[in-house]
C-alpha cells in the first residue's frame, strides 16, 4: 500500500509540473555579453540581433559553386564579392557595396556602371530579383546572368566572410573580402 501511495504522489507531482505555462518570447532575455553567446556569434552559429548582411552566402551544385562574402565597410554600408558558376565558361564575378533599403538590401555593382539590384533575405537565403538592368550584363560571361540567383546563408560571421576563398578568372584562389 505504501508503494502504491508513493507512486501515486510521485505521478501527481509530475503532472503538476507539466501545468506550467511557457515563458513568452518577450520575457526571455539573452545576455549578449556572455562568453558563450559571443563565441557563438563569432563562429556564425547564431544570428546576431542586428539587421546586417555580414557573413557568407554559399551554394554548391552540379554546375559549380556560387558564393558571396559580405563585410562591413563603414557606418550603414557593407562591401561584397560574388562569384557564380553556371558550367564551363559560364561565370559571373562581381564586387560592390550594399546598403539597407526598406525591407531589403540595395546592391551596387562596382564594375558595371548603373548595375544595381534590390535583394531580399528570406528564410536565410539571399534572393536576387528575376531580372536585372541591362547594365549588369558585363559582370557575367556569355549567356550567364545573376537574375534570380538564390544564395543560402552559410554564416553570419565577419571572420568567415574574410576567409572565404573563390577562384579568380585565372583559377587562382583568392579571399576577395579578406582585405
Amino acid at each position: 500500500m505504501r508503494k502504491g501511495r508513493a507512486a501515486f504522489l510521485f505521478g501527481a507531482l509530475l503532472l503538476a509540473g507539466c501545468d506550467r505555462h511557457p515563458q513568452a518570447d518577450s520575457d526571455r532575455t539573452v545576455d549578449a555579453n556572455s562568453p558563450l553567446e559571443l563565441a557563438a556569434r563569432e563562429r556564425g552559429i547564431v544570428r546576431p540581433d542586428t539587421a546586417s548582411p555580414t557573413g557568407v552566402f554559399e551554394r554548391s551544385h552540379e554546375l559549380g559553386r556560387d558564393a558571396m562574402c559580405v563585410v562591413p565597410d563603414g557606418a550603414g554600408q557593407w562591401r561584397f564579392a560574388l562569384s557564380a558558376s553556371f558550367g564551363p565558361g559560364l561565370r559571373c564575378a562581381a564586387r560592390g557595396t550594399i546598403v539597407r533599403e526598406g525591407q531589403g538590401w540595395r546592391m551596387r555593382f562596382a564594375d558595371a556602371e548603373g548595375c544595381e539590384a534590390l535583394v531580399h533575405e528570406e528564410e536565410d537565403e539571399l534572393r536576387l530579383p528575376g531580372s536585372l538592368p541591362a547594365q549588369c550584363q558585363t559582370i557575367c560571361s556569355a549567356r550567364a546572368s545573376l537574375s534570380g540567383l538564390r544564395l543560402p546563408r552559410a554564416s553570419w560571421s565577419e571572420g568567415d566572410a574574410k576567409r572565404l576563398q573563390v577562384a579568380d578568372p585565372r583559377g587562382n584562389m583568392i579571399q576577395p573580402c579578406g582585405s
